[in-house]
């Protein structure tokens, strides 16, 4: 069983980004394999069976930021452009955990593989 994770963190302050919605999709199938919520620590930690899992495909990995950031930043004034991160990967090791933590402002982001061993 693999496990899919990230931590997203608050770049305007460094607090946990906790509370955004995500969802992963197989891009083959487009069968939707989980949809849930970051915890209020700013965690994702999400089992995916291994019948789920197919090493040539790709999967989707979607953060709906924007309705974060709509949420906590109550300037009018204000346009968040981005509205959501797209991570697309593939899952080669059915026994592997995939981290992808996430350093999210209104209009940017930084990601990358944490390879979990």
């Amino acid at each position: 069983m693999a496990i899919i994770s990230s931590h997203t963190l608050n770049g305007l302050n460094g607090s946990h980004a906790g509370g955004i919605f995500v969802s992963l999709k197989n891009l083959h199938s487009n069968e939707n394999i989980f949809e849930t919520l970051i915890d209020v620590g700013g965690r994702l930690n999400e089992f995916v069976p291994d019948e789920k899992i197919n090493e040539n495909v790709v999967y989707e990995l979607v953060f709906k930021s924007g309705e974060y950031w709509d949420k906590i930043i109550n300037d009018k004034n204000y346009q968040n452009i981005i509205q959501e991160i797209v991570i697309r990967f593939k899952m080669p090791d059915k026994n592997k955990k995939y981290h992808f933590p996430i350093i999210l402002s209104p209009n940017s982001y930084s990601t990358w593989w944490s390879k979990g061993e």
